[in-house]
């Protein structure tokens, strides 16, 4: 049995940008809105927990004026019937029942095994801003941020405001690619110089890769790869991500069709399940604006807005050049691949080596004969690992998406 019901015209799966921005101009065109969310307070991964930029204040003021349900920390795990979704609370199970959906799931970090990578304070970069602005202390603690994508001098710049010393960046994309970014950063540049003034005098090392993190009990050095040289670094934390992975597994189980990774949308945001939309970094990595524009094009087309949503096309297609623009720069190097050895752990979860995971010739039969994946996170940290390194196809998405207690799915 279900603890309780919410019914609405809108369901939005994820309180982010493109979730607020679709919440928004549903309700402003007089839809009746729910947004669900498994945090305790809307504005997901970007805007979490801190003093909010002068654009995200301006989208809770615009939230703030419309009629929206929010139903904060609760985990949508499973589908009981078309249209219904089920989701994990404090208090129990409750049930969401809606006329169109909107999934705007996000993005998760893309982590890349090599040996030392699952030492204690070896994190992800957002993850370890996360932590700080959950309340870790980290003044004074060396930290070196590695990996690839805009993210790393974001990470950097907030880091070290909070005190960290930030020894550096490594950056694995070469400077050729970083340098036709620059020239692309095109109506960005307030935030680029930003973003140098707030590192001025922190590294920023292209074509750097982390091979080993080092320790007995947790981290205290890295040794870092550069054009043919190893360094390697006393550290407190390493902050290392390697770009982003759209979260696709809840549209995955209901139906919606994937396209390189992403979910598959039409001009309006509609997925391939009728009536199911998509918004933001689960429709291929974009950025903030991106998210945004693809929210509010959600958000209109639900309410029958149609013309108002077609008016924002072009404006999302600037956006998603620029898209196409830094996924070009930071895409993956081969000599990435070569940073695991055979006993390097692959799976955290399971512990599965890298050396079980190369005798087999899909995720499907890794998964039967390896337990790869099929730990708490379900293939969220390996997934995107066993991807590059294998070029498999992760698939085989079942209820529940998201680890629930028993009782949950006994009531679902």
């Amino acid at each position: 049995m279900t603890e309780a019901r919410h019914v609405c015209d809108v369901l939005v799966v994820g309180a982010g940008p493109a979730g607020m921005a679709a919440a928004y101009r549903a309700a402003a065109s007089g839809q009746r809105v729910i947004v669900v969310d498994d945090n305790p307070a809307a504005g997901g991964q970007i805007w979490r927990g801190e003093a909010k930029s002068l654009e995200a204040q301006e989208w809770f003021d615009r939230i703030r004026s419309v009629e929206i349900e929010l139903v904060n920390g609760a985990r949508v795990f499973q589908q009981s019937a078309a249209g219904s979704l089920l989701a994990e609370t404090s208090r129990g199970v409750c049930e969401l029942t809606c006329k169109s959906l909107i999934l705007a799931t996000g993005a998760r970090e893309r982590f890349l095994p090599f040996p030392g990578w699952t030492l204690p304070n070896v994190v992800g970069a957002g993850g370890l801003q996360a932590l700080v602005k959950t309340g870790l202390p980290v003044e004074g603690k060396r930290v070196v941020v590695a990996g690839s994508g805009p993210l790393l001098p974001a990470v950097a710049a907030y880091l070290r405001e909070r005190g960290a010393d930030v020894l550096l960046i490594a950056e694995q994309a070469p400077a050729m690619r970083l340098a036709r970014f620059g020239l692309g950063l095109f109506g960005k540049t307030a935030q680029a110089l930003r973003l140098r003034r707030q590192l001025r005098g922190v590294r920023y090392l292209s074509g750097c890769w982390p091979l080993v993190a080092h320790g007995t009990d947790k981290l205290e050095s890295v040794t870092l790869f550069r054009r043919g040289d190893r360094r390697q670094v006393a550290c407190d934390y390493l902050a290392c991500g390697f770009h982003l992975v759209p979260n696709v597994e809840l549209a995955e189980l209901l139906g919606c069709e994937l396209e390189r990774g992403a979910v598959r949308v039409d001009e309006f945001q509609q997925t391939t399940v009728p009536d199911v939309y998509c918004a933001g970094e689960s429709t291929g990595i974009g950025g903030l604006e991106l998210s945004l524009v693809e929210g509010e094009i959600a958000g209109l087309t639900v309410a029958g807005n149609t013309a108002a949503a077609r008016a924002l096309f072009s404006r999302r297609a600037k956006h998603r050049r620029f898209a196409q623009l830094i996924n070009r720069t930071f895409a993956l190097r081969d000599e990435l691949k070569a940073l695991v050895t055979s006993e390097t752990i692959v799976c955290r979860c399971e512990d599965v080596i890298f050396e079980r995971l190369r005798q087999h010739s899909s995720w499907r039969a890794a998964k039967l004969q390896t337990r790869c994946g099929m730990g708490p996170c379900q293939g969220r940290v390996c997934g995107g690992a066993v991807e590059f390194l294998f070029g498999w196809r992760v698939a085989s998405v079942r209820p529940p998406v998201l680890p629930v207690r028993v009782e949950s799915l006994g009531r679902g």
